[in-house]
């Protein structure tokens, strides 16, 4: 019986034949927190006796979703984090650094690691075929401490995506296409392989928002095979493999099952308030006025969402009463976005651009919404009271979507502004 990729990865890493629904112990290459669950990983470590971190440099600690802090609780946790950091030798991206799972794809996943974090949406890094996955923050302290984990090796379900996306649509639609079709739990504990010509089509931007809303249908781990796209990705970033394992799934590989999508057919797509899997598209959603748009975060905080935003944007301005945020996912991208001229197309536009991190997304700082407010963002979830207040609204949608209705001050269709 052949093996799908999840099956060939944490068999490598067991160090014997693994199969969908067996227990296993596995090594853990690349493990890290952010200051959300940092300070607990912490305590538990030193509760459970540990005192040095192996591999420390394989370990880390990011200071992503209050980036700077806005309160004294929260700075204090960060000292607490930067005094373990440097205890340890674990290392430490600092605030402005950028989002945890947006810098680990640029610098630490690798092809066929085993991936675990404290945040649910570390199953970014299945962009690169790694079996990346959110743990408790007891967990992580364990995978800090021994450099393994135990989990249960997932069923597999393949997503096959055949076609070219049309204008106007995205990988970000797309995705959100896949997870009305199957629902909010429709993938519980499960592998997602995403396959097909429109998925090879996508570039690594495009492919990690596949991977990073995997876990918004349930799914353990979301992987994307390597490819040439992939490998000039690493190579770009000084990470190419001498020598890759093999992630290839067997022809004769067992799924669950398999969900087929002509990529031809979509639209521009919205998951609607307040239920990631209440999506529709754009021509089924009421053009409702708009308070805040919001660009960035872990799932598009990207270069090529930057730029496909700033195209739209670029000699418009957006519509009085609304307001643009703008957060790239790392100092990176912030870097590349000012010297490409997009942070600035963004301001004479009259939107906000701040520092590095998950910014408004988590509802701590930088783009609370108030009471009755609508929010278009092109984050991951929008359950009630995720932007930081329960009397708000969330629409999630595509970099193109959101630009498009900064511009109109109303949910508006990018087919009509994208050139």
């Amino acid at each position: 019986m052949g093996k799908t990729i999840s099956e060939k990865i944490l068999s490598a890493h067991a160090g014997y034949a693994v199969k969908a629904n067996d227990i296993a112990v596995v090594d853990v290459d690349l493990a890290y927190v952010q200051d959300g669950t940092g300070p607990l990983t912490v305590r538990q470590f030193k509760t459970m006796g540990f005192t040095a971190v192996p591999n420390a440099s394989r370990r880390m600690i990011y200071l992503d979703h209050a980036s700077p802090s806005p309160r004294r609780e929260l700075s204090n946790d960060h000292k607490f984090l930067r005094d373990f950091a440097r205890e340890t030798g674990v290392i430490l991206s600092e605030i402005g650094w950028g989002i945890s799972h947006v810098v680990a794809l640029e610098k630490y996943v690798n092809p066929g690691d085993v991936v675990v974090g404290a945040d649910s949406h570390t199953c970014t890094g299945g962009a690169l075929c790694a079996f990346a996955t959110g743990m408790g923050s007891t967990d992580i302290a364990v995978a800090f401490g021994l450099g393994k984990t135990w989990l249960r090796c997932p069923e597999t379900f393949k997503m096959r995506a055949e076609g070219r996306l049309p204008k106007g649509v995205y990988s970000k639609d797309l995705m959100l296409h896949f997870i009305g079709l199957i629902g909010a739990e429709g993938a519980n504990y499960k592998a997602v392989e995403f396959s097909g010509s429109a998925i090879r089509a996508l570039t690594m931007d495009a492919r990690a928002t596949m991977s990073n809303m995997a876990v918004e249908c349930g799914a353990k781990v979301g992987l994307i095979g390597i490819d040439d796209v992939s490998l000039a990705w690493l190579k770009l970033h000084g990470r190419a493999p001498k020598q890759l394992p093999d992630l290839e799934p067997d022809r004769d590989a067992v799924y669950e099952r398999v969900i087929e999508i002509d990529a031809e057919k979509l639209k521009p797509t919205l998951s609607c308030p307040h239920f990631v899997d209440n999506t529709r598209t754009i021509d089924d959603v009421e053009r409702v006025r708009v308070d805040q748009v919001f660009l960035g975060t872990s799932t598009n905080g990207r270069i090529e969402d930057l730029r496909i935003a700033a195209d739209i944007l670029k000699g418009r301005t957006v519509k009085p009463g609304t307001r643009l945020i703008v957060t790239p996912g790392s100092r990176e991208i912030y870097a590349q976005a000012a010297q490409e001229g997009l942070l600035q197309v963004f301001v004479d536009a009259g939107g906000v651009v701040t520092g590095p991190g998950c910014g408004a997304c988590v509802g701590v700082h930088e783009g609370i919404l108030g009471d009755g407010e609508v929010c278009v963002a092109t984050q991951n979830r929008n359950f009630c009271g995720r932007m930081g207040n329960p009397n708000a609204s969330i629409y999630l949608a595509s970099p193109a979507l959101a630009a498009a209705t900064a511009i109109e001050g109303r949910i508006a269709d990018p087919r009509d502004h994208v050139k």
